[in-house]
């Protein structure tokens, strides 16, 4: 375990005591007379279903192509959750329709609870839109907690929590798995801290304003411009861009998925690379959400190596 989580899990301890369609009907019949635990992301499900195994059923809803942080889901689907045995929320006001749905306040559980003096104010005004989500902007608290390893380990510890509750007589097995979490969790943070020591105070620009937490629990000297990979920047966005460079050297942007091409040839005849770091904040097409933070922290890895001995 590294000292970056070992120094933030007193506090967490003294704190916490306590398959993609609108419906997955498979995986309900699949999992009947087991207890049902919805999500409100990808990575509340992962480390559900790491900790918990096949003693419940885990569902997390949300169509592939949307970012689950805006989803507004359907009436049948927020019905299915209204029946859920237990409902896991991220907190920092994440999936907003939770607080106009009809929910029962003892089956919610905010995973980053524990962590809420530790939360992330933004005020960005700047309204766009991610696919199908409808247009938003980025305000009250950042919410992409799970990039910073030791919010990730934090909110798994809140799952596990909650899970014994639900299935007190498997705490033996849950404590095992969440251990086998907690390792590969630690594993990504001991990276993250050795890459981030290489990267220092070096400028970095990310695509868009959701690497906060990245950003402070690994002392990186990141900015936020809001630029979508799949569509190419407008010349306000250039123009943003150049003003940014004026005072911040970049030469890396950090990027939720691929860019298109034609942005990264004109990124790189500024000089600056593209480097993709996605949040996973819904399941990815490949692999799951401890592969895709490997992915990540290769990434930068290549882009900021050791140097030589």
């Amino acid at each position: 375990m590294s000292a970056h989580l070992l120094k933030t899990f007193a506090c967490v301890l003294a704190v916490v005591a306590c398959t993609q369609s609108e419906r997955p009907t498979e995986a309900i019949e699949a999992g009947k007379g087991l207890p049902e635990v919805y999500t409100v992301n990808y990575p509340l499900a992962y480390f559900a279903e790491r900790i918990a195994g096949e003693s419940v059923t885990v569902v997390f809803p949300a169509p592939p192509d949307v970012d689950p942080a805006f989803w507004s889901p359907s009436v049948e689907t927020i019905a299915d959750y209204q029946r859920a045995d237990l409902v896991l929320l991220n907190g920092a006001g994440y999936a907003a329709w939770i607080q106009r749905a009809t929910l029962s306040q003892s089956r919610l559980v905010d995973t980053s609870a524990a962590l809420a003096d530790r939360l992330i104010p933004v005020d960005d005004t700047v309204t766009h839109s991610h696919g199908p989500g409808g247009d938003h902007s980025h305000q009250g608290a950042a919410f992409t907690t799970w990039l910073d390893m030791v919010f990730a380990v934090g909110q798994a510890r809140a799952v596990f929590d909650a899970l014994v509750r639900l299935r007190p007589d498997n705490e033996s097995v849950f404590r095992e798995r969440l251990s086998d979490l907690e390792k590969d969790l630690g594993g990504l943070d001991k990276r993250l801290q050795d890459v981030a020591e290489r990267i220092g105070d070096r400028p970095l620009v990310f695509s868009h304003p959701v690497y906060q937490y990245l950003g402070r629990g690994y002392g990186l000297n990141g900015r936020s411009v809001h630029w979508e990979p799949h569509e190419l920047p407008g010349n306000d966005q250039w123009r943003e861009l150049t003003e940014l460079l004026t005072a911040h050297a970049v030469a890396w942007m950090i990027w939720e998925d691929e860019p298109l091409p034609d942005t990264v040839n004109q990124l790189e005849g500024l000089g600056i690379k593209s480097l993709v770091y996605r949040p996973c904040g819904n399941q990815p097409a490949e692999g799951n959400f401890v592969s895709v933070m490997l992915d990540n922290v290769a990434a930068l890895e290549r882009a900021f190596p050791a140097p030589a001995l």
